[in-house]
């Protein structure tokens, strides 16, 4: 199941399903550590309601639940209804703009004429940094809340009603030992104040309303997330004497602030692309950590299903949701990612695969070895595409010293390894892997990042007086063109090639219709939009990648089969790759009414978003239903990036 909300304030990230259920829980990075996933995927924090005898949990067939987000998806909007019980809930949840605080604002409404008692309870399982085992959870007396402890993490549990605390409460170990689980307790409507357990530990908390006809009672409740038990006691205390709805409307407020940073016209788009744009700013924002690391995606269902998850540092998933963050003018947000980026480079000037939010070396299935030959791991994309978007960067916030302070630790060390890193007799990038990271050889798409990369370079260098760098760097940069115009566009296919690999000294061409090909050229200002070569790449795109079915958009390349349903069925449409769809066609218009095919496509993007705005990384070609992972951060800043693309070409005429 695909997370429904995500929300975090650059430490601590939540992420919702849903059922209102939190499901992800990042501390003290946006990304690293998740102390509630698991890769069974039964991990979960849950709300329960006993009311004349009879108990449900909210992920219960018989609640109605509708899970939202807020305007800016800085909050969560979530109405539960259960008609057998006669209750309903209306639920607003926040990560504390400035506090490491998780806070659940839940308005009970009895719906039954009489009056009655109602026990709502609070449902904890924690995996605390990532392992079930040696785990503590126990009542503490001196604050009157359940703490769930080991080594430097420590998450505290409070509730309240008419300005008092919880008083049910129990603790027990879960999925060892053949126990079912504590929240179980919670089933005949009595905890057991079990005061302590360790191991494979989880919790469950009660509050008692007692309600009149059609009443409604506001819980708070609360998790402080600290890096020792004195931290989440501090917290708790601040929580206690700020009050609950303070914070929660204090942080309500600090998002729309946000959210109306840098004012913008959106006219003559609608109001619902408006606002998918602003929460698509703010899902970016919750998976940049605050120590400058951009994560793909928080949502750990893909354990269910693979090895491992998206919540890595990826620089080329990350410098496009740094540059859509530029664009929109958080600069400071997209500046500490660049100085992460900076501190990973390798000594010879390249990125590797993919990063751990906290900085270490992240998991990678690209070996060291190829043919028997030691061979970087590397997909050299990654390395130009954060040069190539902090020359953009720099051209949005004209911040020189900045740009300045880049250039030793970063630009000029990934540009001398881009120009070393060049085959003599074509001109173009020696292997890597392409940014599908599944073919090793000189993409198209890689090439044309190469060849951007040091074009901004050679600008960044000509800024700062490095004249005989940027003269280099453009030289460099001249041959890659030339080796892209000469040895990957294929006339016979009319596009340029997939890739092509050297076969000892013969050249191997893999002809794929890959969209990344036709997106590659003009992103990367190979080629202009009216090229002959380019509106035929995209003609031979559209007839080839195009999915056949009514839901459309496209695949990434032919016969792709990633996440494929059946081998009997078309590959599923990606968000990113219809969305470079549209960009083209937004370069390529030259009125108004050849934008037409690009605002169609941002519909369909509005179309295939979840009913909280979360875009996915596929959809199935026929049912529409989200595959892979969801929130994809990238499908969401390509969302940015057309919009922003597509108001600038709209005023333009």
């Amino acid at each position: 199941m695909s997370k429904a909300v995500t929300i975090g304030n650059g430490n601590l990230l939540i992420g919702l399903d849903y059922h209102g259920q939190v499901r992800d829980f990042y501390f003290p990075y946006a990304g690293h550590a998740n102390h509630v996933s698991g890769a069974s995927g039964s991990y979960k924090h849950r709300i329960g309601v006993w009311v004349d005898g009879v108990f449900a949990w909210i992920s219960d067939d018989s609640w109605t639940v509708e899970v939202r987000a807020s305007d800016t998806s800085a909050a969560s909007n979530i109405v539960a209804s259960n008609h057998a019980l006669g209750i309903s809930l209306q639920c607003t949840d926040v990560v504390h703009n400035e506090k490491d605080i998780f806070i659940r604002s839940i308005v009970v409404i009895n719906e039954s004429d009489i009056d009655r008692t109602i026990r709502v309870f609070f449902g904890q399982e924690f995996r605390i940094s990532e392992s079930r085992r040696g785990d503590t959870a126990f009542y503490d007396p001196r604050v009157n809340a359940v703490v769930h402890y080991k080594g430097h993490d420590a998450f505290l549990i409070n509730a309240c009603v008419d300005g008092a605390q919880f008083t049910e409460y129990s603790i027990g170990i879960f999925g060892i030992e053949g126990k079912r689980g504590t929240y179980a307790d919670a089933e005949d409507g009595v905890l057991s104040k079990n005061p302590i357990e360790h191991g494979s530990v989880d919790s469950v908390i009660g509050v008692d309303l007692a309600m009149g006809s059609r009443e409604k009672k506001v819980i708070h409740y609360w998790i402080a997330a600290g890096t020792s038990i004195s931290d989440a006691h501090a917290l708790n205390a601040y929580v206690l004497a700020e009050t609950p709805e303070q914070l929660v409307r204090s942080t309500e407020n600090y998002w729309k602030a946000w959210a109306a940073k840098e004012s913008r016209s959106f006219a003559p788009l609608e109001k619902d692309i408006e606002q998918l744009y602003t929460q698509s700013l703010a899902i970016i924002r919750v998976h940049a950590d605050n120590r400058g690391g951009i994560i793909a995606s928080s949502d750990s269902d893909m354990l269910n299903q693979g090895r491992d998850t998206y919540s890595y540092v990826w620089p080329r998933d990350a410098a496009i949701n740094a540059n859509a963050l530029d664009r929109a003018g958080y600069v400071d947000t997209t500046q500490r990612f660049f100085e992460f980026m900076a501190d990973k480079l390798e000594a010879d000037g390249y990125l590797m695969h993919k990063y751990r939010v906290d900085g270490v070396l992240g998991s990678s299935w690209h070996p060291w070895m190829h043919n028997g030959k030691p061979e970087l791991p590397i997909q050299e994309d990654e390395t130009a595409l954060v040069v190539y978007v902090l020359w953009k960067h720099y051209e949005l916030a004209h911040d020189l010293e900045f740009l300045e302070s880049m250039y030793n630790k970063f630009v000029e060390p990934a540009a001398e390894f881009m120009c070393r890193h060049i085959e003599p007799d074509t001109g173009l990038p020696k292997s890597s892997y392409d940014l599908w990271e599944e073919k090793y050889g000189t993409s198209t798409y890689t090439a044309a990042a190469v060849c951007g990369a040091l074009n901004a370079a050679a600008e960044i260098s000509a800024l700062l007086g490095k004249r005989a760098n940027a003269k280099r760097y453009r030289t460099s940069a001249e041959r890659i063109r030339e080796g892209i115009l000469g040895h990957l566009y294929d006339p016979q296919l009319g596009a340029f090639v997939k890739l092509v690999r050297h076969d000892g000294d013969r050249l191997e061409y893999d002809k794929t219709i890959d969209i990344s090909s036709l997106h590659g050229v003009l992103y990367f200002e190979i080629l202009l939009p009216h090229d002959m070569r380019v509106k035929k790449t995209f003609e031979a795109v559209h007839a080839a990648l195009h999915v056949p079915t009514s839901l459309g958009g496209y695949m990434r390349y032919q016969e792709d089969a990633y996440y494929r349903t059946s081998s009997t069925e078309p590959p599923n449409a990606w968000i990113i790759t219809t969305l470079w769809i549209a960009q083209y066609r937004i370069k390529a218009a030259t009125s108004v009414q050849d934008l037409h095919e690009a605002h169609a496509i941002m519909r369909w993007v509005i179309d295939r978003a979840g009913i909280s705005g979360v875009l996915p990384e596929q959809i199935h070609p026929h049912t529409g239903a989200h595959l892979s992972t969801a929130p994809l951060v990238w499908s969401h800043a390509e969302f940015v990036i057309t919009v922003d693309e597509y108001l600038k070409k709209y005023h333009s005429f």
